[in-house]
């Protein structure tokens, strides 16, 4: 709890009337960005950004942005985990969730990590047998499939 302050103003600041100065509590705000788990094009290629924790409290957003990229059009998905600290059960849905929508579409999804905690996890579950796992997003991009061979670019 933050501590109560008096009024910089003093009680004159309320009137006339109370000659005890009322006491006001600062109180924090935080924004919280509504793009918690950004989402980048290139052509038929997104990268959805998946920085710091990835766990039961956020983990149902990142699912959510990456189908939303898949039912997009996305041909080629690659989710940037270079910046993420750590990942649980449920950020393994996610990732399960997004990889069997890909596999059903046509679409190829990709992971870019880079933190040796969710590399092990990757690894101990079996992910990085379903979803190939690269160093930087620029190699998880590079391994993608070429799209022009589905017709789709000129």
């Amino acid at each position: 709890m933050l501590p109560a302050v008096p009024h910089p103003l003093g009680a004159a600041a309320y009137g006339s009337g109370d000659a005890a100065c009322p006491l006001l509590r600062e109180v924090a705000v935080v924004v919280v960005s509504d793009e918690r788990f950004p989402v980048a094009w290139s052509g038929r290629t997104a990268v959805v950004t998946a920085a710091g924790e990835i766990d039961l409290t956020n983990a149902e957003g990142l699912r959510d942005a990456l189908l939303s990229a898949l039912n997009a059009g996305a041909l080629g998905l690659v989710v940037d985990m270079t910046a993420t600290t750590f990942l649980d059960s449920a950020g393994i849905t996610a990732l399960v969730r997004a990889a069997r929508r890909a596999s059903a579409s046509d679409a190829t999804v990709r992971l870019a990590v880079t933190a040796s905690p969710v590399l092990r996890v990757l690894n101990l579950v079996g992910i990085d047998q379903l979803i190939e796992v690269h160093p930087s997003v620029t190699a998880a991009v590079a391994s993608l499939p070429d799209q022009t061979d589905r017709g789709l670019l000129a």
